[in-house]
């Protein structure tokens, strides 16, 4: 097996390197492939220095699968040329996603969608989509899931390198005077940032992604937790309503979801259900802390709900680098591969 990295250099891609050291893929060559601007640099990976290529002007043959963790723009542009060479494209970008000939793929939850793929691209699904599917699925089939109200709580990293960047830089130019905030409610002037709309540090930003301009006033992250959830549950006609937020964690997306079900489930039956989950950790009080590094959903605060019919409250954090990137694409790698 030959595999290749997209992006090598990148947040995720570090943690793909790792990841694929600690599950022992196999695999007999490596290729690492990043920007102009990371060509030449070495990187030490299992004991072997492997020099980075440029993405632009490489050549995909004798590759049986590349991870492509690169942006949504470089994968439309590259991905069609790696796959037409004869090598898997598992894609982490958004550009692929909704193409009905492209399977979106949670292996736990929908493994068998790769066994159709005309294109020869498997695509990752969203950061925070990933963290609810090993959830949402088995209680789908239990029950069946017709309703989503969800109110997401995304880390910085999910923004890029630069969104940790931006936290980490906020929080230095506060020092002590952040604690004035509790105080007297005087405003720290920080530098204005790139990666959002509002100080992120000591804050809470109800906006992530950009803007879409039509009649729903959504941003693209909102629209990308229903449509994505339709595709992973093959639900069709799943209602899904969602507020992305961002929020000063450096590691680990959370959702409060609140779901409604075309029969009845009580709590205990949601316990039992997702407590022979694999891929699902039951806690009492889940956070992103607890997540951070580790592959599990943690799912705690479960409850009904009074609102929807049959409904159901529960509360998820996981890592959005980790199992909400890195990791799935490579376990979807390691499905292909049987």
């Amino acid at each position: 097996m030959n595999i290749g990295i997209v992006g090598a250099t990148g947040q995720v891609g570090a943690v793909m390197r790792e990841i694929l050291s600690q599950r022992n893929f196999p695999f007999e060559s490596i290729r690492f492939f990043a920007s102009s601007r990371s060509a030449g640099k070495e990187i030490e990976f299992q004991g072997q220095s492997i020099r980075v290529e440029d993405a632009a002007k490489a050549k995909w043959d004798n590759l049986d699968v590349v991870l492509f963790s690169a942006g949504g723009q470089l994968s439309k542009e590259l991905a069609p040329k790696v796959a037409s060479a004869g090598a898997i494209v598992i894609d982490n970008s958004s550009a692929w996603r909704m193409d009905p000939e492209v399977p979106l793929v949670v292996p736990e939850v929908n493994a068998h969608a790769i066994n159709n793929m005309p294109k020869n691209i498997i695509a990752n699904p969203n950061c925070t989509t990933m963290v609810a599917m090993p959830v949402l699925k088995p209680l789908h089939l239990e029950a069946g899931l017709r309703n989503l109200i969800v109110s997401t709580y995304q880390a910085t990293s999910g923004a890029g390198l630069s969104g940790v960047q931006e936290l980490n830089q906020q929080v230095s130019e506060a020092g002590d005077t952040a604690m004035d905030l509790t105080h007297d409610g005087q405003a720290i002037e920080f530098t204005p940032g790139n990666s959002f709309p509002e100080p992120i540090a000591f804050n809470v930003v109800p906006f992530c992604g950009s803007l879409i301009e039509d009649e729903l006033q959504e941003t693209n992250e909102e629209r990308k937790l229903r449509d994505e959830s339709r595709k992973i549950l093959e639900i069709d006609d799943l209602a899904v309503t969602a507020t992305c937020v961002r929020v000063p964690v450096y590691t680990g997306h959370s959702l409060a979801i609140t779901a409604g079900f075309e029969n009845h489930i009580s709590s205990q039956r949601v316990e039992d259900i997702l407590r022979e989950v694999p891929a699902v950790v039951l806690e009492d009080v889940p956070t992103p802390l607890k997540s951070a590094g580790v592959d599990p959903t943690f799912v705690g605060r479960i409850r009904p709900d009074t609102v929807l019919e049959n409904g159901i409250n529960l509360f998820l954090s996981g890592d959005n680098l980790r199992k909400g990137a890195a990791l799935n694409a490579i376990q979807i790698a390691e499905t292909f591969l049987g």
